[in-house]
């Protein structure tokens, strides 16, 4: 296992005491090091006694931060899933045409689930230590937001006359199929042929999507709105 160090503390914070850097600084050392443990361990086979030898702090000082394993646990999940976030709303931005948007967010979040530190800490660990209910509100909370940007974008690509609650209701579809297709690649034994595998049928279904599109389809009954008619018949 590679060599513990915690950051070292900025000097000279503006605005801050001297004891408040250090505590911001103690706490951030200690989530560093439980995250690079979970990663490389899991969250069971990892110890407080490994976790403050290895940030250089007490007990007693882990304990003024956190209750315990667990909520540490979730300071380091929350962590990795907000940069994963960063990472794909980085690769939407400043792409236009939607089916690339799609592609490219879709692409950037296979990558992030082949990741070891994200398939141990997040999708291994994370649904046992936080429990269903809790794991999910952290994944939509950090994630969703990019699933219904790039729904919203393939969707008002075609002239239907969706209303905010359908466009929720397919960006939950969406989510909920990313979210097992990304367990299916971090727990697969060959995590790259099963990324290439995810991407191909999502890619048809893109593609199934833009050519309803292309060919000016109207949506089914049931997508209407309120008056029976879709965007794409008030215009003929």
């Amino acid at each position: 296992m590679s060599k513990l160090v915690p950051k070292v503390p900025v000097p000279g914070v503006p605005g801050a005491s001297r004891r408040a850097a250090y505590s911001a600084s103690t706490k951030r050392a200690l989530v560093d090091v439980a995250e690079q443990l979970f990663a490389e361990k899991g969250y069971a086979a990892t110890s407080l006694d490994a976790i403050v030898s290895g940030a250089r702090v007490t007990k007693g000082a882990l304990y003024h931060h956190f209750s315990g394993k667990q909520a540490l646990f979730e300071s380091v999940f929350e962590r990795v899933e907000q940069e994963a976030a960063k990472r794909i709303q980085k690769s939407l931005r400043g792409e236009k045409d939607p089916w690339r948007k799609a592609l490219e967010g879709l692409r950037s979040f296979l990558d992030v689930v082949q990741e070891v530190r994200y398939r141990r800490i997040v999708i291994q660990d994370g649904p046992a230590v936080l429990g269903y209910e809790r794991y999910r509100e952290q994944e939509e909370r950090s994630t969703f937001a990019n699933i219904v940007e790039i729904v919203r974008a393939t969707l008002d690509a075609g002239s239907w006359d969706l209303d905010e609650d359908m466009l929720q209701t397919f960006a939950r579809i969406f989510f909920g199929a990313m979210s097992s297709a990304g367990e299916s690649v971090a727990t697969a034994d060959d995590p790259e042929a099963a990324a290439r595998r995810v991407e191909g049928a999502i890619g048809f279904l893109l593609a199934g999507v833009q050519s309803l599109v292309e060919q000016g389809i109207s949506m089914p009954s049931a997508f209407l709105g309120a008056d029976g008619t879709d965007a794409a018949e008030e215009g003929e």
